[in-house]
């Protein structure tokens, strides 16, 4: 499973606006400076995490963007959904679309649990979870791991 840089940017930019405790809308350009994200970029996220009903949008001098719901409510899963689609996929397709036949059969039940592992984690870690860093405790044992930061 790879992780885009797509994915990566919109968790980064919606923890952004999980931590600003002021409540009030976050320029873009100033998540992109604060986060190292290239603006133009930022923009095309900022508009499909809006449109996914993650975050909300004011125009104007006071415009900005704020989370369109509490950072509890929104999982890393919800933000890599909203702006790469499907966690999982193989050669684009979801692994319950595919089908194989001979000795290849035993890789579909492969490719579900991959998928199953992957969205219990995503979908069990809130944005609001990273702000207080506080992973939940099967999160943090995983990475706990010393294997886990090997590179094989």
């Amino acid at each position: 499973m790879r992780i885009s840089a797509r994915a990566d940017y919109a968790v980064r930019a919606v923890l952004e606006l999980a931590v600003r405790t002021d409540g009030g809308p976050v320029k873009a350009e100033a998540i992109a400076r604060v986060q190292d994200i290239p603006h133009k970029f930022l923009e095309g996220i900022l508009g499909d995490l809006r449109r996914a009903g993650i975050v909300d949008s004011r125009r104007g001098g006071g415009g900005g963007y704020r989370l369109a719901r509490e950072a509890g409510a929104i999982t890393v899963a919800d933000v890599i959904r909203a702006v790469d689609g499907p966690i999982v996929s193989v050669r684009g397709e979801r692994p319950t679309g595919l089908s194989y036949t001979g000795s290849a059969e035993p890789l579909l039940p492969l490719w579900i649990a991959l998928r199953a592992n992957v969205r219990r984690i995503l979908e069990g870690v809130t944005v609001a979870d990273i702000a207080a860093d506080t992973l939940p405790e099967p999160v943090r044992l995983l990475a706990a791991e010393p294997a886990a930061w090997e590179n094989p």
